[in-house]
């Protein structure tokens, strides 16, 4: 029987003043990290006559969300790097996002990566999260089998 677990989820983040973890032991919150396409890889257009033809978009871009326990070390790392890169055009969007979940040996990559903007900030009775988001150029990977 196949089995999953945040454990195995090896993330990380490398780009102008910042190479730091994202997955297991980064204070990751329970909603972890998501990675989404930017667009469908299709386009179906279908004809006046019925007859349908199929259009192969070239774009493989997306955005990765990270969610942080309020808590987490790592919100302040990010918080330097996004104000260390937003200084500059030379460092903005330089970034590689790399997530590999070793026991279904799945691996991805996101290069190109520009953060979308600093967190929003909820100060309140309960300490919350911090939600990173960025924007890829060019999400690549595949998925394994778990076994």
């Amino acid at each position: 029987m196949a089995t999953y677990s945040f454990i195995d989820v090896n993330c990380s983040i490398v780009g102008p003043g910042v190479a730091i973890t994202l997955g297991n032991d980064a204070g990751s919150a329970e909603e972890g990290i998501s990675i989404e396409m930017e667009a469908d890889k299709n386009n179906m257009t279908i004809g006046a006559d019925g007859s349908g033809m199929h259009s192969l978009h070239a774009g493989n871009a997306g955005t990765v969300t990270v969610r942080l326990l309020k808590t987490s070390p790592q919100n302040a790392l990010l918080m330097a790097a996004y104000n260390a890169q937003r200084i500059s055009s030379s460092l903005w969007g330089k970034n590689v996002i790399t997530l590999v979940q070793s026991n279904a040996d799945d691996a991805i990559v996101c290069a190109s990566c520009a953060f979308t903007r600093q967190p929003n900030l909820e100060y309140a009775t309960d300490g919350g999260t911090n939600t990173w988001t960025f924007q890829s150029t060019k999400v690549t990977g595949f998925l394994g089998e778990y076994s």
